[in-house]
Protein backbone atom coordinates (compact mmCIF):
# COMPACT_ATOMS: atom_id res chain seq x y z
CA UNK A 1 0.00 0.00 0.00
CA UNK A 2 0.90 3.25 -1.02
CA UNK A 3 0.89 5.70 1.94
CA UNK A 4 1.51 9.69 1.57
CA UNK A 5 1.55 12.48 3.77
CA UNK A 6 1.23 16.42 2.28
CA UNK A 7 1.41 20.02 3.41
CA UNK A 8 -1.25 22.67 2.08
CA UNK A 9 1.58 24.20 -0.19
CA UNK A 10 1.83 20.60 -1.73
CA UNK A 11 -1.80 20.60 -2.90
CA UNK A 12 -0.91 24.56 -4.96
CA UNK A 13 -4.14 25.16 -4.72
CA UNK A 14 -6.23 27.25 -6.93
CA UNK A 15 -7.96 30.20 -5.11
CA UNK A 16 -10.61 29.92 -7.44
CA UNK A 17 -12.04 26.59 -7.23
CA UNK A 18 -12.50 28.02 -3.43
CA UNK A 19 -14.45 30.44 -4.71
CA UNK A 20 -16.22 28.66 -7.01
CA UNK A 21 -17.25 26.11 -4.37
CA UNK A 22 -18.48 29.37 -2.02
CA UNK A 23 -21.19 29.68 -4.93
CA UNK A 24 -19.15 32.48 -6.74
CA UNK A 25 -19.27 30.76 -10.37
CA UNK A 26 -16.37 32.40 -12.63
CA UNK A 27 -17.47 35.78 -10.56
CA UNK A 28 -14.94 37.02 -8.28
CA UNK A 29 -15.29 37.91 -4.34
CA UNK A 30 -15.80 41.27 -3.39
CA UNK A 31 -12.51 42.75 -1.55
CA UNK A 32 -13.47 41.74 2.22
CA UNK A 33 -14.48 38.39 1.15
CA UNK A 34 -11.29 37.95 -0.81
CA UNK A 35 -9.62 39.17 2.60
CA UNK A 36 -11.19 36.75 4.75
CA UNK A 37 -10.56 34.21 2.52
CA UNK A 38 -6.62 34.87 2.53
CA UNK A 39 -6.77 34.83 6.22
CA UNK A 40 -8.64 31.95 6.57
CA UNK A 41 -5.99 30.18 4.01
CA UNK A 42 -3.27 31.16 5.82
CA UNK A 43 -4.68 29.81 9.02
CA UNK A 44 -5.18 26.43 7.62
CA UNK A 45 -1.76 26.43 5.79
CA UNK A 46 -0.43 26.31 9.05
CA UNK A 47 -1.98 23.24 10.55
CA UNK A 48 -3.23 21.17 7.78
CA UNK A 49 -1.71 18.07 7.00
CA UNK A 50 -3.70 15.96 4.21
CA UNK A 51 -2.61 12.79 3.43
CA UNK A 52 -3.75 9.91 1.02
CA UNK A 53 -3.24 6.02 0.73
CA UNK A 54 -3.90 3.35 -2.00
CA UNK A 55 -3.53 -0.12 -2.79
CA UNK A 56 -3.96 -2.13 -6.47
CA UNK A 57 -5.73 -5.58 -6.54
CA UNK A 58 -6.84 -7.91 -9.40
CA UNK A 59 -10.53 -8.10 -9.39
CA UNK A 60 -13.35 -9.73 -11.19
CA UNK A 61 -15.79 -7.07 -12.87
CA UNK A 62 -19.24 -8.87 -13.70
CA UNK A 63 -20.92 -5.90 -15.82
CA UNK A 64 -24.08 -8.31 -16.41
CA UNK A 65 -24.68 -7.79 -12.06
CA UNK A 66 -22.74 -4.76 -11.92
CA UNK A 67 -20.38 -5.77 -9.74
CA UNK A 68 -16.69 -5.80 -8.65
CA UNK A 69 -15.33 -8.83 -6.39
CA UNK A 70 -11.85 -9.01 -4.70
CA UNK A 71 -10.86 -11.49 -3.01
CA UNK A 72 -14.46 -12.35 -0.42
CA UNK A 73 -15.51 -8.89 -1.31
CA UNK A 74 -18.29 -8.12 -3.71
CA UNK A 75 -18.76 -4.51 -4.64
CA UNK A 76 -22.20 -3.76 -5.55
CA UNK A 77 -20.57 -0.52 -7.91
CA UNK A 78 -23.72 -0.21 -10.11
CA UNK A 79 -24.34 0.00 -14.12
CA UNK A 80 -22.31 3.40 -14.92
CA UNK A 81 -19.17 2.70 -12.65
CA UNK A 82 -19.25 -1.20 -14.08
CA UNK A 83 -19.16 0.01 -17.96
CA UNK A 84 -16.83 2.75 -17.09
CA UNK A 85 -14.18 -0.08 -15.53
CA UNK A 86 -14.01 -2.31 -18.36
CA UNK A 87 -11.53 -3.47 -19.72
CA UNK A 88 -9.38 -2.11 -16.23
CA UNK A 89 -6.76 -5.32 -15.86
CA UNK A 90 -6.33 -4.37 -12.22
CA UNK A 91 -7.91 -1.97 -9.64
CA UNK A 92 -6.73 1.13 -7.26
CA UNK A 93 -8.85 1.68 -3.99
CA UNK A 94 -7.88 5.21 -2.33
CA UNK A 95 -8.12 6.78 0.43
CA UNK A 96 -7.86 10.70 0.30
CA UNK A 97 -8.71 13.65 3.02
CA UNK A 98 -8.06 17.07 3.90
CA UNK A 99 -7.16 15.65 7.58
CA UNK A 100 -8.03 15.51 11.04
CA UNK A 101 -5.56 18.15 11.27
CA UNK A 102 -8.08 20.63 9.41
CA UNK A 103 -11.41 19.43 11.02
CA UNK A 104 -10.16 20.44 14.78
CA UNK A 105 -9.63 23.91 12.79
CA UNK A 106 -13.18 23.90 11.50
CA UNK A 107 -14.43 23.04 15.08
CA UNK A 108 -12.43 25.10 16.55
CA UNK A 109 -14.12 28.40 14.37
CA UNK A 110 -17.56 26.50 14.85
CA UNK A 111 -16.84 26.89 18.54
CA UNK A 112 -16.19 30.62 17.90
CA UNK A 113 -19.10 30.98 16.17
CA UNK A 114 -17.18 32.38 13.69
CA UNK A 115 -19.96 32.00 10.86
CA UNK A 116 -18.04 33.37 7.76
CA UNK A 117 -14.66 31.85 8.49
CA UNK A 118 -16.78 28.51 8.78
CA UNK A 119 -18.33 29.04 6.01
CA UNK A 120 -14.95 30.18 3.95
CA UNK A 121 -12.96 26.90 5.59
CA UNK A 122 -16.06 24.70 4.40
CA UNK A 123 -15.06 25.28 1.11
CA UNK A 124 -11.76 25.04 1.26
CA UNK A 125 -12.06 21.84 2.92
CA UNK A 126 -13.98 20.33 -0.02
CA UNK A 127 -11.28 21.46 -2.64
CA UNK A 128 -8.59 20.29 -0.62
CA UNK A 129 -9.68 16.43 -0.28
CA UNK A 130 -10.44 16.60 -3.85
CA UNK A 131 -7.30 18.05 -4.82
CA UNK A 132 -5.11 15.44 -2.29
CA UNK A 133 -7.04 12.86 -4.27
CA UNK A 134 -6.29 14.41 -7.66
CA UNK A 135 -2.55 13.91 -6.38
CA UNK A 136 -3.30 10.56 -5.32
CA UNK A 137 -4.27 9.60 -9.16
CA UNK A 138 -0.84 11.35 -10.43
CA UNK A 139 1.24 9.36 -8.03
CA UNK A 140 -0.69 6.46 -9.14
CA UNK A 141 -0.15 6.89 -12.58
CA UNK A 142 3.66 7.34 -12.24
CA UNK A 143 3.33 4.19 -10.00
CA UNK A 144 1.73 2.10 -12.83
CA UNK A 145 3.23 3.99 -16.12
CA UNK A 146 6.36 1.71 -16.67
CA UNK A 147 3.85 -1.03 -17.39
CA UNK A 148 2.32 1.36 -19.99
CA UNK A 149 -0.68 1.17 -18.05
CA UNK A 150 -3.35 4.27 -17.87
CA UNK A 151 -6.42 4.94 -15.58
CA UNK A 152 -9.80 5.52 -15.49
CA UNK A 153 -11.93 8.24 -13.49
CA UNK A 154 -12.01 7.62 -9.95
CA UNK A 155 -15.65 6.53 -8.74
CA UNK A 156 -16.96 6.69 -5.13
CA UNK A 157 -19.70 5.35 -2.99
CA UNK A 158 -22.75 7.78 -3.17
CA UNK A 159 -22.16 9.13 -6.62
CA UNK A 160 -23.22 7.26 -10.23
CA UNK A 161 -25.68 4.77 -8.53
CA UNK A 162 -23.11 3.32 -5.79
CA UNK A 163 -25.29 3.37 -2.91
CA UNK A 164 -23.07 5.06 0.00
CA UNK A 165 -23.45 2.19 2.35
CA UNK A 166 -20.78 0.16 0.02
CA UNK A 167 -18.04 2.00 2.00
CA UNK A 168 -17.99 -0.25 4.80
CA UNK A 169 -17.37 -2.99 2.26
CA UNK A 170 -14.95 -0.70 0.56
CA UNK A 171 -13.27 0.26 4.16
CA UNK A 172 -12.72 -3.23 5.05
CA UNK A 173 -10.44 -4.46 2.04
CA UNK A 174 -7.78 -1.71 3.16
CA UNK A 175 -6.96 -4.53 5.86
CA UNK A 176 -6.50 -1.46 8.84
CA UNK A 177 -8.80 0.07 10.63
CA UNK A 178 -8.40 3.73 9.57
CA UNK A 179 -6.50 4.15 6.86
CA UNK A 180 -5.27 7.50 5.92
CA UNK A 181 -6.86 8.27 9.75
CA UNK A 182 -10.54 8.17 8.20
CA UNK A 183 -13.30 6.32 10.04
CA UNK A 184 -16.89 5.50 8.92
CA UNK A 185 -19.70 5.68 10.91
CA UNK A 186 -22.42 3.64 11.03
CA UNK A 187 -24.14 5.55 8.21
CA UNK A 188 -21.45 5.68 6.16
CA UNK A 189 -20.03 8.60 7.03
CA UNK A 190 -16.12 9.31 6.75
CA UNK A 191 -14.27 11.17 9.30
CA UNK A 192 -12.64 13.64 9.23
CA UNK A 193 -15.91 14.68 6.74
CA UNK A 194 -13.73 16.15 4.19
CA UNK A 195 -12.67 13.08 2.59
CA UNK A 196 -12.54 11.03 -0.31
CA UNK A 197 -12.62 7.48 -1.71
CA UNK A 198 -13.19 5.23 -3.74
CA UNK A 199 -12.01 3.08 -6.70
CA UNK A 200 -9.97 3.43 -10.14
CA UNK A 201 -9.52 1.35 -12.94
CA UNK A 202 -6.33 0.39 -14.25
CA UNK A 203 -4.49 -1.33 -17.60
CA UNK A 204 -3.48 -1.02 -21.24
CA UNK A 205 -6.73 -0.24 -22.54
CA UNK A 206 -8.38 1.92 -19.84
CA UNK A 207 -8.57 5.77 -20.34
CA UNK A 208 -9.66 8.93 -18.33
CA UNK A 209 -12.97 10.33 -19.58
CA UNK A 210 -14.38 13.80 -18.99
CA UNK A 211 -17.26 12.90 -16.03
CA UNK A 212 -20.27 12.84 -18.14
CA UNK A 213 -23.07 14.53 -16.18
CA UNK A 214 -25.51 12.90 -18.50
CA UNK A 215 -25.38 9.37 -17.97
CA UNK A 216 -26.18 10.32 -13.80
CA UNK A 217 -28.85 11.71 -12.23
CA UNK A 218 -27.21 12.97 -9.07
CA UNK A 219 -27.79 16.17 -8.64
CA UNK A 220 -25.56 17.56 -5.79
CA UNK A 221 -22.70 15.80 -7.45
CA UNK A 222 -19.52 18.19 -7.59
CA UNK A 223 -18.45 17.10 -10.81
CA UNK A 224 -21.96 18.70 -11.61
CA UNK A 225 -21.19 22.02 -9.88
CA UNK A 226 -17.37 22.59 -11.65
CA UNK A 227 -19.76 22.40 -15.20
Amino acid sequence: MTFQDLTYADLSLPLHEVYEQMGYGSAAPDGDVAAETLAVEGQIAAVARPRYCFFIAKGALDTGHDTLTVGATCLHVGRIISRQLRGSEAFAFFVATAGAEFEDYQMRLKDDDDMVRTFIADAFGSVMAERTADLMEQDLQNEIAPRGWLHTNRFSPGYCGWHVSEQQRLFRLFGVERPCGVSLTESSLMLPIKSVSGVIGIGPKVRKLEYSCGLCDYKDCYKRRRK
